[in-house]
């Protein structure tokens, strides 16, 4: 019973995912006509390296914790 309401939520899902993608989007159109769109890619891939070091020393300090135990 929990699969199958599991699979008719995902298809549902799928589905409404697939018709919101529908459409141009003005203000992405905007960024790449002058450019700044760079700038957005910049900054989103700096937050993602931020969050994977922070996760790769959190990482290294639980293992050493465990170890210590």
């Amino acid at each position: 019973m929990n699969k199958t309401l599991l699979i008719i939520a995902l298809t549902w899902l799928t589905n409404f995912a697939a018709f919101a993608q529908s459409g141009d989007v003005e203000m992405a159109t905007g960024l790449r006509s002058s450019g700044k769109i760079w700038v957005v890619v910049l900054v989103v891939l700096t937050l993602f390296i931020g969050l994977f070091i922070y996760m790769f020393t959190l990482d290294r300090k639980i293992k050493k914790l465990e170890k210590d135990k």
